[in-house]
Order: C-alpha cells, then sequence, then structure tokens
C-alpha cells in the first residue's frame, strides 16, 4: 500500500489514459470488424440478390411463382404462424413461474428451456425420427391408427416448436428477474385481479423484450433447415420449406429458383436485423 501511495503524480496514469486505448488500436480493431461484416454478411448477401435477379425480373417471378415454390411458402408462413404463437404462450409462462415463484425443479426447467442451444438440430431432428418414425416408440401405434408425423407437416412443426422455443423465455426472464415484482404486489394489494395485474402492470414493462423474443423466435422458424430436413421426407410440394426449396433447387442446377427463393430468406434476415435493432432501442429507452 506505502508503495502504491509513494509514486509520484506525474508518473501515476490518469484515469482518461487508462480507459482509451491509442488511437491506432482502436483503429485496427474498426478495420477488423467492419472487413468481418463486409466478409461475412455484406458480401454474401449481395452474391444471393446479384444472383436471383442475374436472368431478370420476369425470371425471378416466374421462380417465385413456380406450384413447388409456392408450397414451400404456404409451408413456412403456415409452420410460423402454428410455432411462434405457442412459444411466445410457453415463454411468457415461463418466465412467469421462474422469476415469481419458488418451487422443485427450477434449475432444471431453466437447464431445459436452454436445451435447444446445446443440441444439434440434426440431433433434435433425429429424436422425433426415433418417437414417432415408422420403427419409433410409438410408431406401431401411430400407423394402427392412421396418425402419420414423420414425413409430415406435423412432423416439421413439432421439430421447429422444439428448435424456436427458448427465444421468448430467454428474452422475458433476466428482464423479468431485473424488473422485481413490487409494482404487481402493489397493484394486487390495491384490489386487482390477477388478469389485471398482467394487462396492465406486467406487460407493458415487458412488451419490448417480448416483441423481441417473438421477432427472434418467428426468424429462427421461417430459417430452420437441419431438423426440419430430417423430419420433413424432402416431398415436393407437400413437406419442403422454404430452405429446404432453396437446396432441392440448387442440387438441381436451378440457379435462379434457388437464390430467388433464398433472397426471401435473405429480405427477411434484413427486416429482422431492422426490427431488432428498432426494439433494442426502444427497450433500451424505456
Amino acid at each position: 500500500m506505502n508503495a502504491i501511495t509513494n509514486i509520484p503524480p506525474t508518473k501515476a496514469p490518469s484515469l482518461q489514459q487508462a480507459l482509451h486505448d491509442p488511437v491506432w488500436i482502436r483503429g485496427l480493431l474498426t478495420v477488423v470488424a467492419v472487413g468481418f461484416i463486409m466478409l461475412f454478411l455484406c458480401l454474401p448477401l449481395a452474391i444471393v440478390m446479384f444472383e436471383a435477379f442475374a436472368k431478370g425480373w420476369d425470371a425471378y417471378g416466374e421462380a417465385l411463382v413456380q406450384p413447388d415454390a409456392q408450397a414451400a411458402i404456404r409451408l413456412t408462413l403456415l409452420t410460423a404462424l402454428a410455432t411462434v404463437p405457442l412459444n411466445t404462450v410457453f415463454g411468457v409462462s415461463a418466465a412467469w413461474a421462474i422469476t415469481r415463484f419458488e418451487f422443485v425443479g427450477k434449475s432444471l426447467l431453466t437447464t431445459l428451456i436452454d436445451l435447444p442451444f446445446s443440441v444439434s438440430p440434426v440431433i433434435s431432428g433425429l429424436i422425433f425420427v426415433l418417437m414417432f418414425g415408422a420403427q419409433g416408440w410409438f410408431g406401431a401405434w401411430l400407423s394402427a391408427h392412421d396418425i402419420k408425423i414423420i414425413f409430415a407437416v406435423p412432423g416439421i412443426m413439432l421439430a421447429t416448436l422444439f428448435i424456436t422455443f427458448p427465444f421468448v423465455a430467454r428474452e422475458l426472464i433476466p428482464l423479468m428477474q431485473e424488473m422485481g415484482s413490487e409494482e404487481e404486489e402493489a397493484a394486487l394489494s390495491l384490489g386487482a385481479s390477477g388478469w389485471q395485474m398482467f394487462w396492465q402492470i406486467t406487460l407493458p414493462n415487458i412488451k419490448w423484450a417480448l416483441l423481441y423474443g417473438v421477432l427472434l423466435c418467428n426468424a429462427r422458424a421461417m430459417g430452420e433447415f437441419g431438423a426440419v430436413s430430417v423430419v420433413s421426407g424432402h416431398i415436393r410440394g407437400m413437406t419442403n420449406t422454404l430452405p429446404l426449396h432453396v437446396e432441392v433447387s440448387y442440387n438441381e442446377y436451378d440457379f435462379v429458383g434457388a437464390f430467388a427463393s433464398a433472397s426471401i430468406l435473405a429480405g427477411l434476415a434484413i427486416v429482422t436485423l431492422i426490427l431488432k435493432s428498432a426494439l433494442e432501442w426502444q427497450q433500451g429507452k424505456h
């Protein structure tokens, strides 16, 4: 302690010097960051758009009105419309339970919510095949009752549901833990019902994080490839989502069709980034 206090003032680094890197380091890091963004984000998006319109607008439009492309778009939208609301309900319920109650298995539930982040999508798709496939655990019962899950739309929705269910919950849990329950307890003490407390106190406080989680969930649902590829069976016009249609078209040397379909997903990614930034700004503002 004496050695530190005896340092001459002229030799002790100032707070400003300690908190600021040299100009050349900041410049180098900026160049590296911008270079990575240009190389791995902007350049691939530019190539997708260039290849999609390489043969003109007419070829681009014809590729998207093909029956298989239309069926893939419809199935992708249907999957998102089915899974996102379910994941929203689950995310809000799980976040509420974890942040407002103490119960046996709470830490296990928190761990299980993160499970899709640590398991490969291909492995998760294979799990559904082992459970609901013809030779799976429930395969004989499903066949006896003429219920088809694997290589059909229900399997695609189950796989997508599994892959995307952490997004809403993971956005809400930290916010609700930080927010605390004082305002909700005050509302209840003033005679508000549980639903009134939720709609008038809780929901306004979590709305931006909720929208952020829904946005990420929707983007992942529309762009999921690995798990859906395992359970879909790649049946044209029936079980090919838009990412699978891109693969099929590219493998058949239909490059315009592949990149035209990919441009829709790329456009979705761009819109997602814009909305994500807007929601982050709103969340930080509030």
